[in-house]
């Protein structure tokens, strides 16, 4: 049977390290830490989400800041709350929850919000320097997938990994992180072809494609350590829906370990936030909040045959 990886308990960690941090800033005299949360409309499923943020934030001891706007909220004037938290010194991370009316540009209003506080990861500058190794602002749900695969590798490198998803949120991100980690990666998707083959060589396998139970039992050679990032509500044969990932939980028991759904990379999401804005907070306090987005970035003369 494979190892499930309990991604509530490893949350419940991460909370608790998180906590001990606020903590520690607050006893030394610094400002606790706050994150916005701005939501535009009345989404169910986005207002279950702002919800438990605000609860984690309670949690770890997070100033939360809600900003709650009506469906029909000019772009204009969404930009101009974001500008206005971006100005803010007492809001360290800026949280705009998607998905947002048909009428925002929504690539526009993530833009807009400065690097430093982008606590999602998503600001096109934060994208760069993850791409380019060089810090940055990583994305939650990635930063908790590589978190979980640490508590049963203790080593990346050489290991084949296969990311089964090619998504700016999860696949991408995930791929260079675990290049970073020495890993040697296969980016696929569902178009790939030969993908169950692909697969099969893999000792990692992110499947992050959306795809309920897209990952059958014999795409997984013995021993490999599966992340399961999709999640999906079906209707089962007794006709009651259930949740399911991307992945045949059943039929992957050979593997080393896998992901449950739900339980697996879920709770993550949400405490990888909580971590992020608490970095974010102390990057801000010793004042490297981004004044030069590259400074710390490689010398590309070598290849380009002129100055970085």
């Amino acid at each position: 049977m494979a190892e499930i990886i309990d991604g509530r308990a490893v949350a419940r960690q991460l909370d608790e390290e998180t906590k001990a941090q606020v903590d520690a800033m607050v006893a030394a005299g610094q400002p606790r830490p706050g994150l916005a949360v701005v939501l535009v409309g009345d989404d169910g499923a986005s207002q279950v989400y702002v919800r438990r943020k605000i609860k984690g934030c309670e949690k770890v001891g997070i100033r939360s800041i809600e900003r709650r706007l009506p469906a029909d909220t000019s772009q204009a004037d969404l930009l101009s709350v974001v500008a206005e938290l971006n100005a803010d010194p007492e809001v360290n991370g800026i949280l705009v929850q998607v998905p947002l009316p048909e009428h925002i540009d929504t690539r526009l209003v993530l833009r807009s919000i400065r690097p430093e506080k982008d606590v999602d990861g998503f600001h096109p500058v934060n994208v760069g320097r993850l791409s380019t190794g060089t810090g940055g602002i990583v994305p939650c749900t990635p930063l908790g997938v590589m978190k979980l695969i640490d508590t049963v590798v203790d080593d990346l490198t050489g290991l084949d990994a296969v990311v089964i998803g090619k998504s700016n949120i999860v696949g991408k991100p995930v791929a260079n992180l675990l290049l970073d980690r020495e890993a040697t990666v296969t980016v696929t998707h569902i178009h790939t072809e030969n993908l169950p083959e692909i697969a099969r060589k893999a000792d990692i396998i992110v499947a992050a494609a959306g795809a309920p139970e897209l990952v059958k039992g014999f795409w997984v050679k013995d021993g490999a350590v599966i992340i399961d990032v999709g999640i999906t509500r079906i209707m089962g044969e007794d006709g009651k829906e259930r949740l399911v990932g991307d992945v045949a939980f059943d039929e992957v028991q050979h593997a080393k370990a896998v992901t449950p759904v739900p339980g697996g990379v879920g709770p993550m999401t949400i405490a990888c936030l909580l971590a992020n804005t608490v970095q974010a907070a102390k990057t801000q306090l010793e004042g490297d909040g981004g004044a030069d987005d590259y400074g710390d970035a490689p010398d590309r003369s070598m290849f380009s045959g002129t100055a970085a």
